[in-house]
């Protein structure tokens, strides 16, 4: 029984594939890839063009697989064709990049027709990455103090020491991020990463400071993570 799942559906067939075992392939491959994509959806935020690439990706992959098997010409031509599409796309995260390279995949083994390998293979990486989604593996949370500072100064002002006593008084690390100018050079922006000693002492932190630039504009935020990052 189990060498009957686990064989190729080509393998004792002539060369020309039949409509009943195309349409299998690709039917097999649409359900691995809406598998796919309801497992990337869960505690992910993502758009929903990628949700619809991903469920379709298995199946165009498939396709691909079965059309240019045994042609070497052909597979040399599909894989150029392949590359290209790389130039057109954003960078995304590492899950999404994983995502793809597993729905790729699932679409390869579909593709060359072990059906039963496709769907273990889909069946054993979804839930590993289930278990990984669920146990906040790698994950950090970031602690309600760390927060990004960004100030609206006058020009005249020096912000190399016009902060320090506050930062001190308020702030048990403080990094300068950024400083740029505006309004044609008749202001400075600058951004900070800090971390508050209270946070329950974050308005008067920050009524301290419109005392020193001004009362322009203060803002500040949880700070910002790079999502794009490897």
């Amino acid at each position: 029984m189990l060498n009957t799942i686990f064989q190729g559906i080509f393998d004792t067939t002539a060369a020309t594939i039949t409509i009943s075992h195309f349409i299998l392939c690709i039917a097999v491959s649409l359900l691995i890839g809406v598998f796919f994509a309801f497992l990337f959806s869960y505690k992910s935020r993502s758009s929903q063009s990628f949700v619809i690439t991903l469920a379709l990706l298995p199946a165009i992959v498939c396709v691909v697989i079965m059309m240019v098997n045994g042609n070497v010409g052909a597979g040399v031509a599909v894989a150029g064709a392949f590359s290209l599409v790389r130039f057109r796309s954003v960078p995304g995260t590492a899950k999404e990049i994983g995502m793809l390279f597993l729905a790729m995949g699932a679409g390869l083994v579909t593709g060359m027709g072990y059906l039963g390998y496709a769907v273990l293979f889909s069946v054993i990486l979804g839930f590993a990455m289930f278990v990984f989604t669920r146990t906040g593996l790698g994950f950090r949370k970031q602690p309600e103090s760390e927060k990004t500072l960004r100030i609206t100064i006058p020009e005249d002002l020096n912000y190399t020491e016009l902060f320090d006593d506050l930062f001190n008084e308020y702030t048990s690390s403080c990094e300068v991020v950024s400083v740029k100018t505006a309004n044609m050079g008749s202001l400075f922006k600058l951004t900070y990463h800090i971390c508050l000693k209270d946070a329950a002492k974050e308005k008067e932190f920050i009524d301290a400071l419109r005392c020193r630039n001004g009362n322009l504009e203060i803002a500040i935020s949880r700070q910002e993570v790079n999502y794009n990052e490897l």
